[in-house]
């Protein structure tokens, strides 16, 4: 079953074309796996598929629906989310806080009503709480969810960023560098946390990395863009052997 379609997605920077014309399809309960060399264009179209930008031409189809000109709330909403970056953290509040913000962010962005303390949000929020200790537990957080964000070692917030995205309830996960930045053991530690929301929770994911060899140990399917346009596609041991994509990485090598 296809979650998501992206179809002709094109985006123009004036005269500059950050992505031009890709199409590609994410089936239910896959792990697909985008690469390409810095200024390839992924953060431009998971800005598109998430609804940060508008294309210049072409579609994004969510669950067989045209989610195009949709804000990335009402696609969230939806169920079609993107992680938090570490700078998305709330710095100055504890972790648990931190997933608790985001739930209730998410829920009443068209307003404040539900925040009041009436009988039926604490009834709620007694749930809210709970469901949040879960999701940290599942984690591996609950140790440090009465630290605050900004005193947690890189990997943990790392963690914590997908801990918001998980408040959310997606159904598709869009992992914007998850490991940039970890050890050999931190990045195992995330892979294999990657790997159990897709196996445990049912969730689709999609990855941007640079770690070739963590996007390659991830993804059943990839994706290889080089100047906006996709250039390979295909099983990672296929990709990784394709001569457009090994001319994309040696050529930003040879001009570092």
């Amino acid at each position: 079953m296809t979650i998501l379609e992206v179809k002709d997605l094109t985006k123009r920077f004036g005269g500059l074309v950050a992505v031009n014309e890709v199409d590609f399809v994410v089936e239910k309960g896959m792990i697909l796996g985008i690469i390409g060399p810095n200024g390839a264009g992924k953060t431009t179209l998971y800005n598109l598929v998430t609804g940060v930008f508008r294309p210049t031409k072409g579609k994004v189809i969510f669950k067989g629906e045209n989610v195009t000109h949709l804000s990335t709330h009402r696609r969230a909403a939806k169920g079609l989310v993107r992680t938090f970056q570490t700078t998305s953290l709330f710095h100055e509040m504890t972790v648990l806080q931190n997933v608790l913000v985001a739930h209730y962010l998410f829920r009443n962005s068209k307003g404040l009503g539900q925040l009041i303390a009436t009988p039926s949000f604490h009834k709620e929020d007694a749930k809210v709480k709970k469901r949040a200790v879960e999701i940290l537990d599942y984690l591996g957080l609950s140790a440090v969810k009465n630290e605050l964000a900004k005193s947690l070692p890189h990997g943990h917030q790392r963690a914590l960023g997908i801990a918001l995205a998980l408040a959310t309830e997606p159904t598709l996960l869009l992992l914007d560098e998850p490991v940039t930045g970890m050890n050999e053991v931190e990045t195992a530690t995330m892979m294999s946390l990657i790997k159990r929301l897709r196996d445990d929770m049912g969730i689709t994911i999609v990855v941007v990395e640079h770690n070739m060899r963590a996007v390659m140990g991830l993804s059943e399917y990839i994706i290889a863009l080089n100047f906006g346009t996709k250039i390979a596609e295909g099983a990672p041991d296929t990709v990784v052997k394709n001569r457009d994509v090994i001319e994309a990485y040696l050529g930003v090598e040879q001009g570092a």
